[in-house]
């Protein structure tokens, strides 16, 4: 099992001339032009890259019974099982995920394959920049699916959620601590452009999940990110933290963040603040 949430382009390199490569997957996509992520992957990508779109591959069908209310749920643990295997990805393969947004989606996938279990993956740290920074080839063409798998077989969770009745009902709770990826204007309630109410939940702290990257691109050392973190934790443990974002996306951009740091446990809101502002008991905080 790989000892770091990340790999460098080398490490990639290293992996991809040995006898077992692992599976690539392009996550790149755009918030604000659904498709933009699709053809970027049609105009390059890692050589054998599988695609996995935001809203079809890695997210459930909105208000859909069961799932959570926000803009991007979680689909259900079996569903997503099945979309892996449906795009060829196997359980017995270590997977290399990427995109073009500096891990902002492929940490969505990361996180979710470690949700089902599956320790074998990792972020392409700087993405398809450092690939071809490092001199990788690209390919172009469109989109692949490798051969239809059977579902992915569903291990213990890696990694867990929290919802939002229960959420709300520990708000407060001493020790607790939400964590917000957000954008620090629209963690304010300022340009609030992509859900109905501005602000943030109340007790929140905003990490804007860019924080944890370098001026390349790249994530931050690991021992950089550890202070960071702990800084912010004042003193509590990993596993008191609740990591949201405006649709449960960006949050695991913090959550890799946290794991390279060796900082092990915090959950994931996946509704966050998308769900959360829309629920009639909901108390919003601003400023």
């Amino acid at each position: 099992m790989p000892t770091s949430p990340l790999i460098t382009a080398a490490g990639l390199q290293a992996l991809l001339a040995a006898g077992t490569p692992p599976q690539i997957v392009d996550c790149s996509f755009d918030l604000a032009d659904p498709g933009a992520g699709e053809r970027l992957h049609t105009q390059a990508r890692l050589p054998g890259a599988l695609y996995l779109h935001l809203d079809h591959h890695l997210s459930g069908a909105k208000n859909a019974p069961g799932l959570s209310g926000g803009r991007h749920p979680l689909p259900t643990r079996e569903a997503f099982a099945a979309t892996l295997g449906a795009q060829g990805l196997r359980n017995d393969q270590a997977i290399v995920v990427y995109d073009q947004a500096g891990g902002m989606y492929a940490a969505r996938a990361w996180w979710m394959l470690r949700w089902l279990g599956h320790a074998a993956v990792q972020v392409l740290d700087g993405g398809i920049g450092a690939w071809q920074a490092a001199g990788g080839a690209l390919h172009s063409g469109p989109p692949a699916t490798g051969p239809a798998r059977p579902a992915f077989a569903l291990q213990a969770p890696l990694e867990a959620t929290l919802d939002y009745a229960t959420l709300r009902a520990e708000l407060g709770t001493p020790g607790r601590l939400i964590v917000d990826a957000r954008a620090p204007d629209r963690f304010r309630g300022e340009n609030e452009t992509l859900d109905p109410v501005g602000g943030h939940i109340p007790g929140a702290l905003n990490r804007v999940f860019r924080l944890n990257l370098g001026a390349e691109g790249a994530f931050k050392p690991a021992a950089q990110l550890r202070a960071e973190w702990l800084a912010l934790m004042a003193g509590r443990p990993a596993h008191a933290l609740v990591m949201q974002c405006g649709s449960g996306v960006t949050a695991c951009h913090n959550l890799l963040a946290l794991q390279a740091a060796g900082l092990d446990g915090a959950r994931l809101y996946p509704g966050s603040w998308s769900e959360w502002c829309r629920q009639p008991d909901a108390v919003v905080a601003t400023g």
